[in-house]
């Protein structure tokens, strides 16, 4: 007991590197937390500190990934007895396992999770376990493999459907298939993902929690590269959208309200001064000009930075009412105005595919050309940037070898009243190979923008009260 406390300071340094904000009264409340909780009741404990030390849903899996790692559910191997269906030559009898998991996780109840839970750490100490230069070694792919789960969700779907009764109604049975097939994969996906908790359990004693943790653990989705990210992830991320930019509406709400108060206006204040014998006491501030200003967004929307570019499209979208009009430029190889497809009521997630299906991105052979993207733009839509407007650039900078063309870009910024450059790729790549991100920085202000936490940050920094 005397090791606790810092044993839970190094578990809330853990969430700290892994982009979670805990803080020393957040850290005091789960020393609270433990000192009054049982701590052999390991859920109530787990809901315990997810109260006291997270502050986003969206942090939840990160979180609970690690008090896995800081508290886990056993040490060792926990199977007392082998639960594993044997041949008769010893071996794992697979279609046997594959038969007894179905049923226990088609009936579901706690008594079957339990018998899971023993069967998921024989089977990855018994088929997941392989050797390595530092001893045994556990991988949740291998023990997979051994047990291929889509026949695992096959099974289990023909045992939710049962025995369909006589002359029953087609489409009631097609609702049935339709309600199996979904109960089914999401009881597989839980089961694989027991599967691996156990894995990163066992291979953590092996190698260490904090080494585990450093490739084991997802980062929260607002901390994820969005040029990295997957199909699920950019799911994810689209979902956080609307909080993440109603968070960043309200500061820049607060900080506008702040600055209603414009200077002094010395001419009028020394007016005043005259009937209080010339002393100022009274001070007069100039009216303050609005803070709203036009937006110019001119977007790479290549497959290179396409979910980069959509995200952030999606972002400007929802902050729209922060801005007194924005004005949407697409491009690949050419330039193309696409705002309608940013109206009030329109859904982009479909929209996009539309929009780079119908608009005048490609004029030559469909692959990244920002100097023929720019000079297109100027050429078409010079006039759309004014000395009101905050040009924003999203993209890498990989232009394929081709003329940059920075005097159409200098041109441009000379217009804007603001213009920066988002860029996805980290500093380090900028004027690596193909790209030009490097020169292009010599003439407009570029950010790192690599995830939608910095996205936020950024944005929130260029519009001006």
């Amino acid at each position: 007991m005397s090791d606790l406390p810092a044993h839970l300071i190094g578990f809330v340094e853990a969430l700290r590197r892994h982009g979670m904000l805990v803080g020393t009264s957040e850290t005091v409340d789960a020393g609270e937390v433990i000192a009054v909780l049982d701590l052999l009741d390991r859920e109530a404990l787990r809901e315990g500190l997810a109260c006291a030390l997270i502050r986003r849903p969206t942090h939840r899996p990160s979180f609970d990934t690690l008090f896995d790692l800081w508290f886990p559910a056993a040490i060792g191997d926990r199977a007392v007895d082998d639960p594993l269906p044997r041949k008769r030559s010893d071996e794992v009898d697979l279609p046997a396992l594959r038969e007894m998991i179905a049923e226990l996780l088609a009936d579901g109840s706690p008594e079957a999770m339990q018998q899971v839970e023993a069967l998921i750490g024989a089977m990855v100490e018994q088929l997941g376990r392989y050797g390595s230069a530092r001893g045994p070694a556990y991988s949740a792919y291998q023990a997979v493999r051994a047990l291929d789960l889509d026949a695992l969700l096959e099974r289990l779907v023909a045992g939710l459907m049962g025995a369909a009764a006589p002359g029953s109604d087609r489409d009631r049975e097609d609702y049935r298939q339709i309600v199996a097939q979904r109960s089914g994969q999401q009881a597989v996906a839980d089961f694989r993902s027991r599967l691996e908790r156990e894995t990163r359990r066992r291979s953590a004693e092996q190698l260490g929690r904090e080494r585990v943790a450093s490739y084991g653990v997802s980062r929260p989705v607002e901390e994820v590269d969005l040029l990295r990210a997957n199909a699920q992830q950019l799911t994810e991320l689209r979902r956080v959208i609307v909080p993440l930019a109603r968070r960043l509406a309200a500061r820049l709400a607060v900080r506008r309200r702040r600055s209603h108060h414009g200077a002094i206006d010395i001419r009028r204040t020394l007016r005043k001064s005259m009937s209080t014998g010339g002393v100022p006491i009274d001070l007069v501030t100039r009216k303050p000009r609005p803070g709203r200003p036009e937006l110019v967004v001119l977007c790479d929307v290549s497959g290179s930075v396409a979910g980069f570019s959509s995200f952030t499209l999606l972002f400007v979208h929802a902050l729209r009412e922060q801005f007194a009009r924005v004005r949407v430029f697409a491009f690949v190889d050419a330039s193309d105005e696409v705002t309608d497809y940013f109206g009030a009521g329109t859904d982009l997630v479909t929209a996009l595919p539309d929009m780079l299906r119908t608009s005048r991105l490609v004029e030559f052979d469909g692959h990244s050309d920002y100097g023929g993207a720019l000079a297109t733009f100027a050429d078409r839509f010079a006039h759309v940037v004014t000395p009101r407007s905050a040009l924003l650039i999203l993209g890498d900078g990989r232009s394929n070898y081709r003329d940059p063309r920075l005097d159409v870009m200098a041109d441009l910024v000379g217009r804007a009243r603001h213009a920066h450059w988002l860029n996805p790729e980290e500093r380090g790549l900028w004027g690596t190979g193909d790209s030009a991100a490097h020169r292009y920085g010599e003439v407009i202000e570029m950010h790192e923008c690599r995830s939608a936490s910095q996205l936020a940050t950024v944005i929130e920094g260029l519009l001006p009260v």
